[in-house]
């Protein structure tokens, strides 16, 4: 294996993705993302790549891809690292909940894990790679996306553009000790919307009716549709509505995620969400579709170069099996497109989307060797 001969310090690679998770980058904070994608910027420039920086659609922050084309003509197909930089953390967290620090082997701090971990560790992976070889045998591009936490609403189009355009794509969302993931559920998202009447709440009876009220029941409705066995669940994350607590809240929002762990569950989730309508005649509700991440399962190129990678995996002494699994990622656009696409190949640790997120510093050597080895077999195939 290549990474014999490459030296990976696990403390180094600690402090680079500690540098990187100091930058807060929660998705609706353009400028904050943009100073994230500033740092990625500058990495990839030390490390010789050619830069392209899209400017943010919609709000949101900027898209920057980052090739190292070597001599290869400009259409020849490679290997497409996909992953994002921005997090569900609000700035602040790091001054409050969510510091970045080091206890024993847990590295804490936002997006230690879900993902500049594993966005950083491709990056070090590879460029201790190149260092080593000068040049690979087909063309690497990192693609760092700015919104992946609320549903890629603005880059799912340049994702599924630079997925065709290469052979192979890897994503290294959180990984798994014990599985690759080589299959996503599907997640659909939706809005609600009700609109009741106004009156004063102090009123005993009135002519007023509530929107708040109305999405309540809404609630209890739709997360009771979830069947935790087929694991198909429904979740309302976030809800808008009143202004003062003595007026009778006229609006009232919620943001609904669903997911799917098949085609049927799909369907039955579209239907179902079509269907809502209000327990009160006098309150209207509107149901608005969202982003969706469609299904990915394995198929045959999948499964190809999740062969190889379990092959490079028990090279290093890593017995790494595979598995379909919830909490969607970019890798859902390129799976379904037919690209053999293998995600999970980030950093080790738990915490996901909570204020205890870390990551485990014993997973970065073996991780980054994991990655740069499956990048050198990957190029040697395209010999």
């Amino acid at each position: 294996m290549i990474t014999d001969t490459l030296k990976f310090d696990a403390e180094e690679i600690a402090a680079g993705i500690s540098e990187w998770a100091s930058i807060e980058s929660p998705s609706y904070d353009h400028d904050a993302v943009n100073r994230m994608v500033d740092l990625a910027e500058a990495t990839m420039e030390a490390m010789g790549a050619e830069i392209e920086r899209m400017a943010g659609q919609d709000g949101y922050g900027d898209i920057l891809k980052a090739t190292f084309a070597f001599d290869h003509a400009p259409e020849t197909p490679g290997i497409l690292v996909l992953g994002h930089i921005d997090t569900v953390h609000l700035v602040g967290t790091l001054a409050d909940e969510l510091p970045v620090r080091r206890d024993g082997d847990q590295l804490f701090g936002p997006g230690v894990l879900d993902m500049k971990g594993g966005m950083y560790l491709a990056c070090h992976a590879v460029e201790k790679l190149l260092a080593a070889r000068g040049r690979l045998n087909m063309p690497v591009t990192f693609l760092f996306i700015p919104d992946e936490e609320i549903g890629s609403p603005s880059t799912r189009l340049r994702i599924e553009e630079a997925a065709r355009a290469n052979k192979y794509v890897l994503v290294p969302e959180p990984g798994r000790e014990k599985h690759f993931v080589s299959g996503r559920h599907g997640f659909l998202r939706y809005t609600l919307h009700a609109y009741g009447k106004p009156a004063h709440a102090g009123h005993a009876v009135g002519v007023g009716r509530s929107a708040i009220s109305v999405m309540a029941r809404l609630i209890t409705e739709i997360e009771n549709y979830s069947d935790i066995e087929r694991e198909m669940t429904y979740r309302v994350g976030n809800i808008k509505g009143g202004t003062f607590v003595n007026v009778i809240p006229t609006e009232c929002h919620a943001e609904v995620l669903c997911v799917a762990p098949d085609e049927t569950a799909v369907s039955e989730i579209q239907a179902r969400m079509a269907a809502i309508s209000s327990p009160d005649p006098d309150v209207r509700v509107e149901v608005e579709a969202g982003p969706i991440r469609p299904l990915f399962q394995a198929h045959d190129g999948t499964m190809e170069l999740l062969e190889i990678a379990q092959r490079v995996a028990r090279g290093i002494g890593l017995e790494i099996g595979h598995g379909q699994f919830g909490g969607g990622s970019d890798g859902n656009f390129t799976g379904a497109l037919g690209i053999p696409t293998l995600d999970g190949l980030g950093v080790v640790g738990t915490g996901v989307h909570t204020k205890h997120e870390h990551l485990l510093v014993s997973s970065l050597v073996p991780r980054a060797r994991l990655f740069a080895d499956l990048v050198a077999a990957l190029s040697e195939r395209n010999a």
